[in-house]
């Protein structure tokens, strides 16, 4: 009875690791890791964020942690963000989690980039499956910096939301 519960064991050990995709490997995710100030515009207003980005869940997915320095009121962070990037190795592209202060998580908050040099452009659609926004994170090499180019899209048209630079703190 003991062994055949250890094979059963070993058999569902192997059956899971074998659905598991391997550690990601991504040079480009790799260059958004660490720490970061996060200095532009968003919503028509000047802003500056602290971003930190570590890799997580044995190396699946990286995680940015954005918090603005602005406050409100009650002394709170006026945005406060967690953001998982991961690999889809089927059909090959990068998914992007948003969760924040808003709340109210769904399928707008999950955005798609198909892998591309220096670029993660992520394409986040509404309810009905219609693009809503775009967030494009471009990694400049030379500087060793990073853009994010947010537009709202209504009826096909990008409306700028915000534009804004990472620098490493």
């Amino acid at each position: 009875m003991k062994s055949t519960i250890a094979i059963f064991a070993l058999v569902l050990a192997s059956l899971s690791a074998a659905g598991q995709q391997p550690t990601l490997a991504s040079p480009l995710l790799d260059h958004l890791a660490g720490h970061w100030v996060l200095r532009g515009n968003i919503a028509g207003k000047q802003t500056t964020h602290d971003v930190d980005a570590e890799w997580v869940i044995q190396h699946q997915y990286l995680r940015l942690h954005e918090v603005s320095q602005e406050q409100d009121a009650k002394g709170q962070p006026q945005y406060e963000a967690m953001i998982f990037i991961g690999w889809n190795q089927t059909p090959k592209t990068y998914t992007c989690v948003w969760l924040d202060v808003y709340g109210g998580a769904s399928v707008a908050s999950l955005g798609v980039a198909e892998p591309a040099e220096n670029e993660l452009p992520f394409i986040f659609r509404d309810e009905k499956g219609e693009v809503s926004f775009h967030n494009d994170f471009v990694y400049n090499p030379t500087a060793d910096t990073w853009e994010w180019r947010m537009d709202n899209i209504d009826k096909g048209l990008a409306k700028p939301f915000g534009r804004v630079k990472l620098t490493r703190k």
